[in-house]
C-alpha cells in the first residue's frame, strides 16, 4: 500500500475522486492508455486538492486506468462488486494473477455485494461509484449497455445526478467533458473550517489519545475552541425576544386596565417591540448561530475520528452522512485515517481502557451534567406555566361570574387587576412560559439524554467484555454512529432553529 505523508503545519486536505467506468473489450488500447493518462493528468489541474483513482479491476478499462492512475502516483481505492473469491470467476488464472498484483496496491478495497445476482453486484458497483466520485471519467463506444450495469448504464445514472463526466470515445479517443460546471473545484467548507484561528493555548496532548496526526489534531481544537468561545446562546437571544414581546404586551394591558397616560409607556412599548426586532435581524444578519453550529459540528467529527484513531481498520464512520457540507471533511478525516492506520497499531487491551476512559466516560458525563440541567428548567417553566395559566382560569371565571350576577367582589382597584389586567397579561405569560419550552427544545433533550445514556452504558458493558477486535471494532462503530446522530439530529434542529 502506498503511503502518503502528512504535514504537520498543512491544513486538514481536499480530496478528490475520480471514479471510472468502461468496457472490457478495447480495439485500441494502446491509444486509449495514453489518452487516459492524459485525462488524469488534466484533472489534477484543475484545482488544489489531491486526486484518488476509484474504479473496479475489470479486464480492459478498469485495468487499464488503474495503471496509469497508479503510474501517476494518485492513491487508488478499489470496488468489487463481489467477494474476491467470486469476483475471480469471472477472470483467466492469467488476468486474475494481474488483478493480485495491482489489489495491495489499494488504499482501500470495498466489496459491494456479499451475495446476489451477478449482474446486480456490477449495477451496484457503479452506481457506487458514480456516490462517491467527483469526477467520472468513461471510455464508452455510445452504444447502449449489453447488460445490466454496463458502461452506459453507469453513465445514464451520472447524468441524472448531474455528475460531471470526461467521456472519452472507445474507438477514436476522442474526449469531451460533460456538466463540469458543476464539479466544486475548492470546498468552501473546508476552507473556512481550516482558517479557524488557533485556540491561544496549546491543545491539551492527552486528547489526542491515539497519536493521530498533528494536523487532524490540531483541526479539532481548533474548531472545538471556536465552537465553545463563539457560541451565540442562541436560544437565550430568541427567548429575549419572547420577554421583550411580554413586556410590551403588559405595558399595553397596564395601560388600558388602570387607564395610565404617561408619556414614557408608549414609548417603552415601542422599545421593547422593536428591540425584539433588532435582535432577530441580527442574528440573522451576523450568522452567529450559523457558524456556531458548523464549527460544532466540525469538532464533533474531529473528536470521533480521534477516538477511532487506535482500531486497527479505519472504521467507517461517514460513509452514510449525507450532508453536502461536511462530504469533503468527512471524506479528509477518514482518508488520512485509513492511510495512518498500519503505520502505529495500538494493543487492544490499550485502546479499550483508554476508549472508556476518554470517550464513553467523558460522554456519560456529560450527558448526565446536561439532563441535569435541563430537568430543573423544564421544571420551572412547568409550573410557571401551570401557575399562571390556573390564575387566569380563575380571574376570568370571577370576572365572569361577577358581571353576571353583579356579586361586585371587588372594588374599582380590584377590578382593574383582577378583571381587567391579570386575564390579558397571565394567558400572555403562560404562552411565554411554553415557547420557551419549545425553544429550548426541552422535551425532546430531556428523553434524548437519558436515551444517549442509556446507550452508552450498555456499550460500556459490552466493549468491557469484548476480547477480539472484530466484536469490539462493531462496538465501537455502533457507538460512534449513535453519537455521530444525536450531533446530527442537534444539527438539524439548531439550524432549523435559526431559519425562523
Amino acid at each position: 500500500m502506498r503511503v502518503h505523508s502528512m504535514s504537520a503545519s498543512n491544513p486538514l486536505p481536499l480530496f478528490h475522486v475520480v471514479g471510472f467506468t468502461g468496457h472490457r473489450q478495447l480495439a485500441q488500447p494502446g491509444l486509449i492508455t495514453g489518452v487516459v493518462r492524459d485525462a488524469l493528468v488534466a484533472l489534477r489541474s484543475e484545482g488544489p486538492g489531491e486526486w484518488i483513482a476509484l474504479s473496479s479491476v475489470a479486464v480492459g478499462s478498469d485495468l487499464l486506468f488503474t495503471k496509469q492512475a497508479l503510474g501517476l502516483g494518485l492513491a487508488w481505492h478499489c470496488v468489487l462488486p463481489l467477494p474476491a473469491a467470486e469476483f475471480k470467476k469471472d477472470f483467466s488464472e492469467a488476468e486474475w494473477k494481474q488483478v493480485e498484483t495491482l489489489l495491495p496496491e489499494a488504499e482501500q478495497v470495498r466489496v459491494i455485494a456479499e451475495n446476489g445476482e451477478r449482474e446486480d453486484a456490477y449495477l451496484d458497483a457503479g452506481m457506487e461509484t458514480v456516490h462517491a466520485c467527483d469526477v467520472l471519467l468513461a471510455v464508452w463506444d455510445g452504444e447502449a449497455a449489453r447488460g445490466k450495469g454496463g458502461t452506459a448504464d453507469v453513465i445514464a445514472y451520472a447524468r441524472e445526478l448531474d455528475k460531471p463526466l470526461v467521456i472519452i470515445d472507445a474507438a477514436t479517443g476522442a474526449v469531451r467533458r460533460e456538466r463540469f460546471e458543476k464539479f466544486e473545484r475548492t470546498d468552501h467548507e473546508l476552507e473556512f473550517l481550516n482558517a479557524l484561528k488557533p485556540s491561544p493555548e496549546p491543545g491539551d496532548p492527552s486528547a489526542n489519545v491515539f497519536g493521530a496526526p498533528e494536523v487532524v489534531f490540531q483541526f479539532q481544537q481548533n474548531a472545538d475552541y471556536a465552537a465553545t468561545h463563539s457560541a451565540p446562546h442562541f436560544r437565550r437571544l430568541i427567548g429575549s425576544t419572547v420577554l421583550l414581546h411580554v413586556v410590551a404586551t403588559l405595558v399595553a394591558a397596564a395601560a388600558l386596565a388602570f387607564e395610565l397616560h404617561l408619556v414614557f409607556l408608549p414609548w417603552l412599548k415601542l422599545f421593547c417591540v422593536v428591540g425584539a426586532l433588532l435582535v432577530a435581524i441580527a442574528l440573522r444578519h451576523y450568522r452567529a448561530q450559523h457558524n456556531w453550529v458548523r464549527c460544532r459540528l466540525a469538532a464533533e467529527l474531529g473528536r470521533s475520528s480521534l477516538a477511532t484513531w487506535g482500531l486497527p481498520r479505519a472504521a467507517a464512520l461517514f460513509e452514510d452522512l449525507e450532508l453536502p457540507e461536511i462530504r469533503q471533511l468527512a471524506r479528509s478525516l477518514q482518508t488520512l485515517h485509513r492511510r495512518a492506520v498500519a503505520a502505529k497499531p495500538v494493543p487492544m487491551a490499550e485502546f479499550k481502557t483508554l476508549y472508556l476512559a476518554r470517550r464513553l466516560d467523558d460522554q456519560l458525563g456529560y450527558y448526565r451534567k446536561r439532563l441535569a440541567q435541563a430537568l430543573p428548567q423544564l421544571a420551572r417553566l412547568r409550573l410557571g406555566f401551570s401557575v399562571t395559566t390556573v390564575l387566569a382560569i380563575i380571574c376570568t371565571a370571577a370576572y365572569a361570574v361577577d358581571h353576571t350576577w353583579r356579586l361586585e367582589w371587588f372594588p374599582a382597584r380590584g377590578e382593574q387587576w383582577f378583571y381587567y389586567f391579570l386575564p390579558i397579561s397571565l394567558p400572555v405569560i403562560a404562552a411565554a412560559f411554553m415557547s420557551l419550552i419549545s425553544i429550548n427544545d426541552l422535551h425532546r433533550r430531556v428523553a434524548r439524554y437519558r436515551e444517549m445514556q442509556h446507550v452508552l452504558e450498555g456499550a460500556r458493558k459490552q466493549i468491557a467484555f469484548s476480547q477480539t477486535w472484530n466484536s469490539l471494532e462493531r462496538i465501537v462503530r455502533r457507538t460512534e454512529h449513535a453519537l455521530l446522530q444525536e450531533v446530527l439530529e442537534w444539527h438539524t434542529l439548531t439550524s432549523h432553529l435559526e431559519s425562523h
